[in-house]
């Protein structure tokens, strides 16, 4: 069952070919890719190393695949870093998992900065360590007058907990008299929601060989097309994404009507 719907949702790449940007339509990219980035774990422990190690190895893909989707005309990438689930891992794991975001923006927020990307932090803030706290929301003040890419960091991100937090506030303004309840409707929802204001996801991709959505865009992902690969995020290239669109460019999206 499983290997059955990983070929509905997967394209097979060819054997011995490296895809390039001239592989795919430029004028039909996606608006809005989001990624679970998944599998660092299990890269680590093939080559018996810890997973931190796997964790620092797949923020270098990070570097590269915003890099490309900039390249391509992408205008909105969505990277799932941490999830509200994510704090039952070990206390080790934890600590390391919020120490990456002061480490790779150190490195990289000058280039994100002049390649003109806005970075947006998807989660619930105020609960993160005060040190990973304060370099998010710099980041997210440095880059808030940029036009570019889009990078949205879902940092404990949890969809459920989104639409929950979504409701109270719809509530709120129904009680407070400022929304009628006649008149909520999924434009209501959509803006009381992180990704206010953002295009729902075209293209979902998730890599490790899972095949779920794992709490993530539960309400903007209701006609995003999916692509799975069992290649793990810290070997996810520049061709591996380049793949992922080519398969979408050849999807016909009929958001529940007909061609």
């Amino acid at each position: 069952m499983l290997s059955g719907l990983k070929r509905l949702f997967k394209r097979t790449p060819e054997p011995n070919r490296q895809l390039g940007p001239s592989d795919i339509d430029l004028e039909a990219v996606p608006n809005h890719v989001a990624i679970i980035m998944d599998g660092n774990g299990r890269w680590a422990k093939q080559r018996n190393m810890p997973r931190i190690a796997g964790h620092r190895a797949g923020m270098q893909m990070v570097k590269e695949i915003t890099n490309v989707a900039d390249d391509i005309g992408i205008k909105v990438l969505t990277l799932y870093a941490f999830s509200t689930e994510n704090w039952k891992r070990p206390t080790e794991e934890v600590d390391f998992l919020m120490r990456l975001p002061e480490e790779w923006l150190k490195k990289e927020l000058a280039t994100l900065i002049a390649r003109n990307c806005q970075i947006r932090i998807l989660g619930e803030v105020d609960r993160l360590p005060e040190h990973t706290r304060r370099v998010v929301v710099d980041a997210e003040e440095k880059t808030k007058a940029n036009t570019g890419l889009i990078l949205n960091i879902a940092l404990n991100y949890g969809s459920r907990l989104e639409i929950i937090n979504a409701i109270k506030q719809i509530a709120g303004d129904v009680t407070s008299g400022t929304l009628s309840i006649d008149d909520i409707d999924e434009a209501t929802v959509d803006r009381a929601l992180l990704t206010s204001g953002l295009p729902d996801p075209d293209l979902l991709i998730r890599t490790s060989g899972e095949v779920r959505l794992s709490n993530f865009l539960l309400w903007q992902s209701a006609y995003t097309e999916m692509w799975f690969t069992d290649v793990y995020w810290p070997d996810f290239k520049r061709e591996n994404f380049l793949e992922a669109i080519r398969a979408y460019q050849g999807r016909g999206r009929r958001f529940g009507g007909l061609k």
